[in-house]
């Protein structure tokens, strides 16, 4: 299927790994071009060669830093002369219960999950381009299902969910699209992260699939070909929708 992504150019942020990268080579692999962003400017620059220097290209961006949307924007158009679009996935904020996070995790999370993603969505939509601009903001089951020792995700994923439901609608007129990707447990690094936090790393996967319908973990790539999806051409009518990519886990329509 060809999903129209040819000579487009899309932003990723948290593209040095997990699945902002596996997004970043389903963009390519479908002939779109891709600015990588993150906040290790090594780990990028080795991501975007992995990917062909013709196709992607990397910069240190740090979603927290209010410069990093506007350079990221202005990566784009100097290197491929377009915007159409991007995917916005964020690392995921450190693990606690409400009654020990502190308040200045509290702060330092929502200034890069949750201002900072606002941020980049709201710069690229306000980016001329030829065609319509997608924007697909990468969450987590989290905003329907708390996560057990996850408080700061709990409290932030929903109300970004919301604001990319509100996005939708303000920018729908103008032939713009904004949505929402849900994964669940996908073998990244992270997941590994906190899944070894208990002690027992195995154990815990065995539980974590045990509630899988289809009894294991995704992999990356097969998140990052629906990411793909959603954001390109071919989902062209698809917008305001909050899309689960977890092999059946969440239990809610």
């Amino acid at each position: 299927m060809d999903l129209g992504l040819r000579d487009r150019t899309y932003i990723v942020s948290g593209a040095s790994a997990g699945l902002g990268f596996a997004t970043a080579q389903a963009l390519v692999a479908d002939g779109a071009n891709v600015v990588l962003g993150s906040r290790s400017r090594e780990r990028v620059s080795a991501a975007a060669a992995t990917l062909g220097d013709e196709q992607a290209v990397g910069i240190r961006a740090d979603l927290a830093d209010e410069r990093a949307a506007e350079d990221l924007v202005a990566t784009a158009l100097k290197r491929f002369g377009r915007v159409d679009g991007s995917v916005v996935s964020v690392g995921g904020p450190p693990p606690g219960p409400v009654s020990q996070v502190t308040d200045e995790q509290w702060r330092s999370a929502f200034e890069s999950v949750f201002l900072g993603a606002v941020r980049l969505a709201r710069t690229v939509l306000a980016t001329e381009s030829p065609d319509g601009k997608a924007v697909t903001f990468v969450l987590s089951t989290s905003v329907r299902t708390p996560i057990g020792g996850l408080a700061i995700s709990n409290g932030l994923r929903p109300g970004l969910a919301m604001t990319a439901k509100t996005l939708a609608d303000e920018y729908g007129p103008q032939g713009d699209r904004v949505n929402v990707l849900l994964p669940g447990r996908i073998d990244t690094d992270r997941v590994k992260e906190l899944d070894a936090s208990g002690g027992d790393p195995d154990a815990a996967r065995r539980q974590a699939s045990a509630q899988i319908p289809l009894g294991r973990y995704g992999r990356p790539e097969e998140f990052g070909r629906v990411a793909a999806f959603v954001t390109s051409p071919a989902a062209s009518f698809v917008s305001g929708s909050v899309i689960p990519v977890d092999g059946g886990m969440t239990r809610s329509l």
